[in-house]
């Protein structure tokens, strides 16, 4: 089984999802559903050998030198989690479908559904932390999304905001204790470093490693004093909460806990920080749920009372705490799940979800009363369903748990939490839907369809299954899991309903009655709570928030008063320092190897590269003619290059010259041509001696790299292995494409990424301030009158086909002789160029037909594609094959894998060209007041059509 493959599927799905964007909901939601369900049968599968002791691993060298690997494992912990995220997922997809209403972006919706899937399915499968620690930054960044998915609310944005604030910092702290814990234990491969308890414990980072990763964990499960983002999270759709809170987000931080016990836990300082903040967590979160009308609210606020349960049973750090934990995750997914998808059904058909204004449901909406009242009696910890299993457990062991040697506090808080909980979930139950029915529901209640209550009724037939047969369903499962947690053989347990007369029992029968009672004087209680000073966290974050931004505004203005010279300064200065203290600190020792002797050509070019170069600084005041110049450099580096028998990097030079020319141009036209001269005598001495030092330090540092002969140098490997390792005799393209593949495919993102943010700062441009500066702008030079002479029209239209098929000869002759993706997308990008320049930016628009945002994805995604095909045939990254094909009437021919990655290569600089080009010519014509062109070329060719000569 190749985990790799696994954990892909639903980034797959969101994939798919997002290019079937113009299909139905329920045609998205069965695309999620299906990559959801083919990621789920593996991982079942799998589970009869992963229970009985074995352990599944794919493991692929990424960057071996840095510790980074795409290893993953599959034992009993993964397994149970990997479960929950597929399988509660694969409940939720279809409760959404049914949920989400028309005209949602269902699409969008999915996709980052998915996305969020496949993080959390990563965190729960790698092997390597630097690996993990990807896969949680990805789930803050996708849930981000999903809690902000109705952007139009305020309160959408301000959850999403607060909860990438939270998760986000708790995972800077997460990633600095991971990274401590690696360099501890000697390795970043999990299995390792769960093996080396003793020179962890032993080591004196240890306490700072622990309380770093605790900061992320607690973070991320919403324990106290980072609690208060989880509730403004319930400004997402209903399906999402029902995910984050059951299996997914909330639970990262309780399977880190988990998953790291065997090496983190058994001593005082693991103890007291998480048992403790657990106790604090689940007290404090079960009371502020009693006091909430929402119900989602209510739910949230329970999830962070048994999140905290959790912690606190993985902080007793004993074999039997860490077995109740294992089993009450378990159970509280199912019933919580089936909650929230329980409140979604009542806000959904009532029109509220308030249950001051809710009542007597169970006369009108007899099937959702039944799913609620059966989730919520098990969240109460009441026979004989799941949740009474686990809670009875959880006080079992903490009456003989002490606390800083007090054996009577953590029994006295676990019962007070677990009173509060019954009367929170008496409270949902009773003020839902019994009680007399209304005359004011906002919407007359009914019971939903099917697709609505099935998903949840999956979810409460197994709160009552593993009630009743807890052993036959849950017994091995929890065992094999615990196993896996402690790293040894679980203790000795009994999964059933009756124990006997324990203290256990009289501290539930304590909990169920006192929260009956409490239920029954809840108006009186709510009255002492208002009353109570508590501090509103969300008023402490937005204040600290304030304070934050204030402060980070005061610093940035300080440093950066928006002058690009003086930034450009401070950078060369310090790279100028920087570079002396190497050269005095430096063993330098001059090479001996012969310099090459000039022929008067080469020495002709230099003069004009030297004069080029003095040329652009004299003419400072004139933009348009230090273009010219700038140009001319461009040409004899071109040249350069083909004299050094380099005719990729003169092609490529030569191309990304016109290309960027042009847009200079399109740029320049809209400042003066003559700018005003700031700048003083002093300052223009000052920078030209910072100039001279500059350019003589790299002149000299580039000489000194000449100089010396390499012993082993590189290129003999590359001569030596482009044809037999990469399949191509050109080997500056197979370098490109292969050996150096992880190079190039960051250039291409940088590239994509570059030309994102000239999409966005010219976007704005054009409204605002700006916009009304721009419309107000007066050339400064006079226009000719032919805006687009007949000429050039047509010889742009001779020039398109052609330059189309030199581009594609380039592009499928680069693995063998000069060209290459790169080289022809910017030779298909110029006669793109030329076309917008001959007819005008409004008629060429018209006649596109593929979206430039599309070009780069697409460019990005086929390159990443290409390398994730090798990692699925167990390669490395961007590994490349080829092989010889002998085809009719063609002949024998060459196929490589790194023609797929050239293609995105190219598509991605087409893509980035054509959306500078867009947003600057769209500018332009808001700037020169132009009219819409309604034919090619200035003379009317309809006009002319029937005149005789």
């Amino acid at each position: 089984m190749n985990l790799l493959l696994i954990s892909a599927l639903p980034f797959l799905g969101a994939l798919a999802v997002s290019l079937g964007a113009r299909l139905g909901r329920m045609a998205h939601a069965a695309i999620a559903a299906a990559f959801t369900l083919a990621a789920l049968l593996p991982v079942l599968a799998a589970a009869p050998a992963v229970l009985a002791g074995g352990r599944l691993s794919t493991r692929i060298e990424w960057i071996p030198l840095l510790g980074l690997n795409a290893d993953y494992f599959l034992d009993p912990l993964g397994l149970m989690f990997a479960g929950l995220i597929l399988g509660i997922g694969l409940l939720v997809i279809i409760y959404a479908a049914f949920y989400l209403a028309a005209g949602e972006a269902t699409a969008r919706f999915f996709a980052f559904l998915m996305l969020f899937q496949g993080a959390m399915l990563g965190i729960v499968l790698s092997d390597n932390i630097l690996l993990l620690l990807i896969y949680w930054e990805l789930t803050s960044l996708s849930s981000f999304l999903l809690i902000g998915f109705w952007s139009h609310l305020p309160e959408g944005r301000q959850g999403a905001r607060m909860a990438l604030a939270v998760t986000g910092g708790g995972g800077l702290a997460l990633i600095a204790g991971m990274l401590l814990l690696g360099q501890i234990a000697g390795s970043y491969d999990l299995t390792r470093i769960l093996a080396a308890r003793e020179v962890v414990q032993a080591a004196p980072l240890y306490p700072l490693a622990l309380v770093l990763i605790l900061i992320g964990c607690f973070a991320k499960s919403a324990q106290f004093p980072f609690h208060f983002w989880l509730p403004h999270a319930m400004a997402a759709p209903t399906p999402v909460s029902a995910y984050l809170h059951s299996a997914t987000m909330v639970k990262a931080g309780v399977f880190l806990l988990a998953r790291l016990w065997p090496v983190l836990s058994g001593t005082d300082l693991w103890f007291y920080l998480v048992a403790t903040t657990g106790l604090v967590t689940m007290l404090a979160g079960a009371a502020i749920a009693l006091f909430k009308d929402d119900l989602k609210a209510l739910l949230a606020y329970s999830t962070i009372s048994h999140l905290g349960l959790l912690t606190m049973l993985f902080g007793f750090a004993t074999p039997m705490a860490a077995v109740i934990g294992v089993f009450h995750i378990l159970n509280h997914a199912t019933f919580k799940a089936a909650l929230f998808m329980n409140a979604g059904i009542v806000d959904h058909e009532v029109g509220t979800r308030d249950a001051r204004r809710l009542g007597g449901l169970v006369h009108l909406m007899p099937i959702a009363a039944t799913l609620g009242t059966i989730a919520g009696l098990s969240m109460a910890g009441l026979p004989p369903f799941n949740g009474f299993l686990s809670k009875e457990m959880m006080l079992e062991e903490a009456a003989h748990t002490g606390w800083a040697g007090q054996a009577w506090l953590v029994p006295v808080i676990a019962t007070i939490a677990a009173l509060l909980s019954a009367a929170y979930s008496f409270r949902f139950v009773v003020q839902v839907y019994f009680g007399p029915k209304r005359s004011d529901y906002p919407h007359a209640p009914h019971d939903p369809g099917i697709g609505l209550w099935a998903a949840p009724a999956v979810l409460v037939l197994l709160v009552v299954l593993i009630g009743l047969f807890p052993g036959l369903l849950a017994g091995g499962l929890v065992r094999a899991v615990s196993g896996a947690v402690i790293g040894a053989e679980p203790p000795h347990f009994a999964l059933k309903m009756w124990h006997g007369l324990t203290p256990a029992l009289l501290m539930s029968a304590i909990a169920v009655l006192g929260g009956a009672a409490l239920l029954w004087r809840h108006a009186g209680a709510e009255a002492v709570w208002r009353r109570l000073p508590i501090p509103v966290a969300k008023r402490l974050f937005d204040g600290a928030m304030a304070l934050l931004v204030a402060g980070s505004r005061a610093v940035t203005d300080r440093v950066n008063t928006g002058s690009l010279q003086r930034t450009l300064f401070v950078l060369l200065v310090v790279s100028l320092a920087l570079g002396l203290e190497g050269i005095a600190t430096g063993d330098y020792r001059p090479g001996v190897r012969a310099p090459l002797t000039a022929s008067p050509v080469v020495m002709l070019a230099w003069l004009a590269l030297l004069g080029g170069t003095v040329a652009v600084v004299l003419s400072e005041g004139h933009r348009f003619l230090s273009l010219v110049y700038i140009s001319v450099i461009g040409l004899v580096v071109s040249l350069g290059f083909i004299y050094l028998s380099a005719p990729d990097l003169a092609l490529t030079q030569i191309s990304v010259e016109v290309v960027t020319i042009l847009l200079l141009l399109l740029a320049l036209n809209l400042l003066p041509k003559m700018p005003p001269s700031v700048d003083s005598g002093t300052r223009r001495l000052r920078d030209a001696v910072l100039a001279v030092l500059g350019g003589g330090g790299v002149g000299w540092l580039a000489y000194a790299v000449m100089m010396r002969q390499p012993r082993d140098p590189i290129s003999a490997f590359h001569w030596a292995e482009a044809k037999p390792g990469g399949g191509g005799t050109n080997v500056v393209n197979v370098i490109l494409v292969d050996f150096r593949g992880f190079d190039t495919f960051g250039e291409i993102i940088v590239l994509g990424i570059a030309a994102l943010g000239i999409f966005s700062l010219l976007q704005t441009a054009v409204r605002g301030t700006s916009g009304r500066r721009l419309m107000a702008w007066i050339p400064d030079l006079v226009r000719s009158p032919e805006r687009h002479p007949m000429m050039l029209v047509v010889a742009s239209r001779l020039i398109l086909p052609m330059a189309m098929v030199v581009a594609l000869y380039i592009f499928l002759r680069g693995h063998n002789m000069p060209g290459g993706g790169f080289i022809a997308g910017l030779v298909f990008s110029i006669a793109m160029l030329v076309q917008y320049m001959a007819s005008g930016f409004a008629w060429a628009e018209e006649r596109r037909r593929i979206e430039r945002h599309a070009l780069i994805c697409f460019g990005v995604l086929i390159a990443a594609a290409t390398g994730l095909g090798a990692m699925a045939f167990g390669h490395p990254f961007l590994t490349s094959d080829f092989g010889y094909f002998h085809l009719p009437l063609v002949g024998e021919v060459e196929l490589a894998t790194a023609m797929l990655f050239d293609v995105g290569v190219a598509l991605a600089v087409v893509g980035a060209v054509m959306l500078a080009l867009a947003q600057l010519s769209n500018a332009t014509r808001r700037a020169e007041k132009l009219e819409r062109t309604e034919h090619p070329m200035d003379i009317d060719p309809s006009r002319t059509a029937g005149v005789q000569p």
